[in-house]
């Protein structure tokens, strides 16, 4: 993963003129320099549209202007200096925000800089334009290996002309071969014209899913506002605004991560002169896309050449296949076409902080992938203990986000949008506003519903409340006969001792029943036993004292309930609320009983493998601060190896690497392994690794 230098310029409308703010962060430190200038510059738009037919000029006056201000043009070239220095590319975002939009109709990519060269094709700076959303959705991100496209190539029959000019034929086959080529071995869904590419077609595959839409049709502004000419289902004209598109995507519950416009002034028109809209340049296509949620968006300010876009294309997503950087591709695939007449059209809109669209699972460090035969070892010889995080289930439920984005919305949760998916405050005001009672049914309910939407011809309708726990296990059933590396079954396989799990999920104990090391009447469970009021089942430690967890007959501990206790129709062990957390915290704190004897041994004498976690969610925190308070807790010489799996999310655990650190702090060891990708990414990597050493 590469580093950058950081450097954010933010413009600011004035009553005379434009203020700059400038926020710079060096590489691999925290500090940041960050400083307003007000009224910075002036732009004359006359100049500029005087200067449209000389990209090179054009570009002079923009950094002219930008530059004008002595210290706006230093901290610019002291970045670029810090950034030569420690050997890193300077990462530029042109923040510009809703209130200036028709800034978005300034030809930005020309930009020269204050030594006269163009910015945007330098090859030591990566620049984008950084777009603020009302979409709080978060961006999940996702492996390489799972990508999916939806090419969408409209070619309607008509004899008018729109915007004033003529449509010509898309050359559909040669495009469509393009974008395949483009796109590599990443499976491409095509809606390739002949009345397949509708407005209804696309937004059906866009709820579908798909990670990256790709979209070439003919594309005008009139009178303000974006137009987009695709087609009906007889393959005549059916032209879409902007604002349509718009709307249609914002019913879509999972945007794609890219998208790609290849269209004639996709990106505006690059004419400079706010008057000539109704809204401005951020009506075009691509900042509405942008403002919309999709995180990143390319797409075309001009006319842009084919010629061009033949080179471009292809580069780009060359690029993009080695390491997902949406930004960096970028710059590498405009210098490609740097002694072309239209480079500066391509333009990207990015709300992305770390530039990444997509990542290639794998450790943090290339020498982390030697610690491979000491984690094996700890397994085989009973000194690993796996930690599971209720990650592990969401690609059967959905994430936790998703429960408390939809009880915020069904019990008008009153406090601040980015609190809308946090699961234990939203819960919370769902437990005080309503009752606990009500909560524990939701949850219920919620994913009661959300099995038989993702899977109706494996899940019963008629089921009740209490009949849940079978729902999941059929759903895991079917998934598990169809992934042999699904990740409870490479875990059942292995031969651990204790199991602990956060999860409120009791699908392990399927897991390991299907792999031949438990059965019904020989169930090793235990709890962590927070509430003391709760009735608690019996445990296995209450019918046999003196039991040993051992691979033959391994332990499940559950420290957070589960979905069966006490019972499936009241499960009111779960840790769901803000208060659940903090009342479990001074449990554990108080009583030393709390956990089994020999699950504190297992905390604090061995490796720990953590999967299913994000390290800023309560369950995470609240786990490491369980661990931390059993007695003699420190990772020892022999045992410092502990392999953390981090489910990769911009604008969380974005740098695996300060996630490495963070967690060396935690435990005061210095030897921490991070696996920078999905649960079924490391699961899949660690069976094959422990089938190479069986062999």
């Amino acid at each position: 993963m590469t580093d950058y230098a950081d450097l954010e310029i933010g413009l600011l409308r004035d009553l005379e003129g434009w203020s700059v703010q400038l926020r710079f962060n060096q590489p691999a430190s925290g500090a940041e320099v960050a400083f307003l200038k007000e009224d910075a510059f002036q732009l004359d738009t006359g100049a500029l549209r005087d200067a449209e037919l000389d990209a090179e000029m054009y570009g002079r006056l923009l950094g002219s202007w930008l530059f004008a201000d002595s210290d706006v043009s230093s901290t610019f070239d002291k970045a670029k200096a810090v950034a030569a220095a420690t050997g890193v590319p300077l990462r530029l975002r042109l923040l510009i925000p809703p209130s200036a939009r028709e800034l978005h109709s300034v030809r930005w990519e020309t930009l020269r800089g204050p030594d006269g060269r163009a910015v945007a094709i330098d090859e030591n700076v990566v620049f984008s334009r950084y777009l603020a959303s009302t979409d709080w959705r978060r961006v999940p991100l996702q492996s390489r290996s799972d990508l999916s496209a939806l090419v969408v190539i409209a070619d309607p029959r008509t004899d008018k002309s729109f915007g004033g000019r003529p449509v010509e034929p898309v050359a559909v086959a040669e495009e469509l071969q393009r974008a395949c080529d483009g796109l590599g071995t990443i499976p491409v869904t095509p809606l390739a014209s002949g009345g397949s590419a509708t407005l209804l077609n696309l937004t059906r595959e866009l709820q579908g899913g798909c990670d990256i839409l790709y979209l070439v049709c003919h594309g005008y502004i009139h009178e303000g506002e974006p137009q987009l000419l695709l087609e009906t289902e007889t393959g005549d004209v059916h032209r879409v605004s902007g604002r349509e598109l718009e709307e249609e995507l914002g019913r879509v519950q999972k945007l794609p991560r890219l998208a790609v416009l290849v269209s004639c002034q996709s990106a505006g028109t690059g004419d400079t002169e706010p008057s000539t809209f109704d809204e401005g340049a951020l009506a075009a296509l691509g900042p509405r896309m942008a403002r919309a949620g999709v995180p990143a968006v390319i797409a075309m300010q001009g006319n842009i050449a084919m010629t061009t876009m033949s080179v471009f294309l292809p580069r780009l997503f060359r690029e993009l296949n080695k390491h997902g950087e949406i930004d960096r591709a970028m710059a590498v695939s405009r210098n490609a076409v740097r002694r072309h007449l239209d480079w500066w059209m391509p333009v990207l809109f990015t709300r992305l902080l770390s530039g990444r669209a997509w990542y290639t699972p794998g450790f943090v460090k290339d020498e982390d992938f030697e610690k491979w035969p000491a984690l094996l070892r700890h397994i085989a010889a009973g000194r690993c203990t796996p930690v599971l995080g209720p990650g592990l289930t969401d690609s059967l439920v959905g994430t936790r986000q998703e429960i408390a984005r939809e009880w915020a919305r069904t019990y008008r949760f009153p406090m601040a949008e980015h609190a809308r998916e946090d699961l234990p405050q939203v819960a919370q005001y769902v437990s005080t506003n309503q009752d606990s009672a009500l909560l524990t049914e939701e949850l219920g309910t919620y994913l009661r519903e959300e099995l038989v939407r993702r899977y109706p011809d494996v899940v019963p309708r008629n089921l009740g409340r209490g009949m849940l726990p079978h729902m999941l296990r059929a759903v895991w059933t079917h998934r598990a006969q169809e992934r042999p590396n699904e990740p409870l079954s490479v875990l059942a396989r292995l031969p651990f001792s204790i199991y602990i799990t956060t999860s409120p999920a009791t699908l392990l104990e399927d897991a390991l029943k299907a792999e031949g090391r438990w059965d019904d009447d020989d169930r090793a469970v235990a709890y962590c036993e927070w509430k003391e009021e709760l009735e608690w089942p019996e445990s296995i430690y209450d019918r046999e004292p003196g039991y040993e967890p051992s691979p033959s007959r391994p332990l499940v501990v559950y420290l957070f309930g589960n979905m069966e206790t006490p019972t499936p129709e009241d499960p009111d062990s779960l840790v769901l609320t803000e208060n659940d957390y903090f009342n479990y915290l001074i449990e554990v704190s108080q009583n030393g009983n709390a956990l089994p004897s020999g699950v504190r041994s297992a905390l604090v004498n061995g490796a720990l493998l953590f999967l299913g976690f994000r390290m800023e969610e309560w369950d995470f925190r609240v786990l490491f601060r369980t661990i931390m308070k059993q007695q003699g807790r420190k990772l020892r010489d022999k045992y410092s190896h502990v392999a953390a799996q981090i489910d990769p999310e911009e604008g969380q655990t974005i740098d695996p690497e300060r996630a490495r650190r963070y967690l060396e702090r935690y435990f005061g060891g210095d030897k921490v392994s991070i696996f920078w990708g999905s649960v079924d990414d490391f699961a899949a990597r660690l069976d094959m690794a422990w089938t190479s050493l069986s062999r």
